[in-house]
């Protein structure tokens, strides 16, 4: 792993192996909210309901999450916030440990990070270790939101297969997001394939834009 500085200050990492990095170098906390918390509206279903139910797939160092469960916070500090993190890498979930980004609620992360489980208060979080592929069809819970967040479809195209897809449409509930980052036309097509309406996402650190896919 290579540490790096990204130009919002936050800290991110390339896996040597895969040579990519787990964000975008204009911000590793600026993409966690502009193209997974805000966009997948939890905040704003937060208001109607008071349990929000968050798949992070590809947990990483858990931004996406800890940047979801601020948001949530700030519009319903009641909320039962209920988060499954999968992730199939014990090394890059040691390097939380190394880093101090600026959410409120990182504290959990690094809990979660150490026994792979947390319950504080209203907010549980339980990372998922293994191919999530095959983990995520183990869970009960349907997902209001999915943060999708693998290595690019290039580097791991096992990952966004349309039979994960479909996996993942069957786990969440109609209307609701899934967020990531990739616009290749195969992740697009996958993605309707398995039944979503896809849509423009966020444009942060590149030109393309993030995408938007709505279980219908």
């Amino acid at each position: 792993m290579e540490k790096i500085i990204t130009d919002d200050g936050s800290v991110t990492f390339r896996n040597l192996d895969v040579d990519e990095c787990y964000h975008t170098h204009s911000g590793a906390v600026e993409e966690a909210y502009g193209k997974h918390a805000k966009p997948s509206l939890v905040d704003e279903l937060s208001k109607k309901q008071n349990k929000i139910v968050i798949f992070d797939v590809c947990f990483g160092l858990g931004y996406n999450s800890a940047a979801a469960i601020d948001i949530i916070k700030k519009t319903n500090p009641n909320c039962s916030i209920i988060i499954y993190g999968f992730e199939n890498d014990q090394i890059i979930l040691d390097k939380i440990y190394e880093v101090d980004p600026k959410f409120e609620s990182y504290n959990l992360i690094k809990k979660a990070a150490k026994s792979h489980f947390v319950q504080e208060g209203t907010i549980t979080l339980k990372i998922v270790l293994g191919d999530a592929k095959e983990t995520i069809k183990k869970i009960e819970e349907l997902a209001d939101a999915v943060f999708f967040d693998p290595f690019s479809p290039k580097k791991s195209p096992y990952m966004w297969e349309t039979d994960f897809f479909n996996t993942i449409a069957e786990k969440m509930k109609k209307g609701r997001v899934l967020t990531t980052y990739s616009c290749a036309r195969v992740v697009r097509d996958n993605l309707k394939s398995a039944g979503f309406e896809v849509k423009n996402g966020p444009v942060i650190g590149r030109r393309s834009p993030s995408t938007i896919a709505i279980k219908i």
